[in-house]
């Protein structure tokens, strides 16, 4: 019996400016966020696929660590396994030295796309233009690691995509010092799987949609203290202008904007947020931050 082949796409990237390493992917293979995607905090991001080996990507991010180049972890890690060429990796460290692997036996189209800060690969492709278009959208498109990462998972899938068809898709973010930052306790700030989808980047990109609303509200924690409550309605209001409505945003939006004293905006944005979403009602009536604007809500 002939194993399922892993076709795949890939991108491996990190952020300089943020600190962020971060790793996406889509394959026409189940749950392929538990094989190809690995990133460190500090140390960079690996995608090991094709005839993949999960244990490949600790083992090349443990490499990096050490201070080798992805360049020669890779090759390391690759030294005694036989089936070398059909194995595909891809590794970017935290200073933004990239390198990738892609086996002589790897199913066609496979090939890889390197630059500064990102590697970009892919087997069983419609064709090059897959990596091309990914690499395009990463160097073209804005906002966070993650949002860049998607993109380019988007636009890999523009350009064909997995020669096969979807499934599958996840990503991986992470950033040192994030652990200090919540009380989970971990440098992770991103990471979301699609197990199966008909449209799993689509599925993605919805995920992360939420998954940035969710980040902001939690950093506008920081921001519940005198003297700091007008950048907390800052920070909510801009996610909102981004991100669309949302009644949870609406609401913590309202609070910041009571305590620091725009009570008309706060009534207006807490009765929206009712509007969205009944179920907010009880937790209005109890909550201290909203005391002044309570007659105005009609909460009953």
């Amino acid at each position: 019996m002939q194993a399922n082949p892993c076709g795949t796409f890939s991108i491996c990237a990190v952020d300089r400016e943020t600190g962020e390493a971060g790793c996406a992917v889509q394959s026409k293979y189940f749950a392929v966020g538990s094989v190809v995607p690995w990133a460190k905090a500090g140390v960079g991001a690996v995608a090991t696929q094709a005839a993949g080996v999960a244990a490949y990507g600790p083992r090349v991010l443990a490499r990096l660590e050490q201070g080798l180049a992805p360049s020669e972890a890779i090759p390391a890690v690759l030294a005694a396994d036989e089936e070398r060429e059909t194995r595909q990796l891809g590794a970017v460290a935290a200073d933004g030295r990239s390198a990738a692997h892609t086996g002589s036996s790897c199913l066609a189209w496979a090939g890889h796309r390197l630059g500064d800060g990102y590697a970009v690969q892919g087997n069983i492709l419609a064709g090059e233009a897959v990596v091309a278009g990914m690499e395009r959208a990463f160097l073209e498109t804005t906002g966070t690691l993650a949002e860049r990462l998607v993109s380019a998972l988007e636009a890999g899938q523009a350009a064909g995509g997995d020669s096969r068809g979807q499934q599958s898709a996840a990503i991986v973010v992470e950033r040192e010092g994030a652990a200090a930052e919540s009380r989970e306790g971990l440098d992770r700030v991103c990471e979301l799987r699609v197990d199966d989808h008909v449209e799993p980047i689509a599925e993605l990109r919805r995920l992360l949609g939420i998954h940035l609303v969710w980040d902001a509200l939690r950093r506008a924690t920081a921001f519940h203290a005198p003297g700091r409550y007008r950048e907390g309605a800052d920070l909510l209001a801009r996610t909102l202008a981004e991100r669309g409505e949302d009644a949870a945003l609406l609401y913590d939006l309202a609070c910041f904007e009571v305590l620091a004293g725009d009570t008309r905006s706060a009534a207006a944005h807490a009765r929206r947020s009712l509007e969205l979403d009944p179920g907010l009602r009880a937790g209005m009536a109890a909550d201290p931050d909203l005391a002044s604007i309570r007659t105005e809500l009609d909460l009953g």
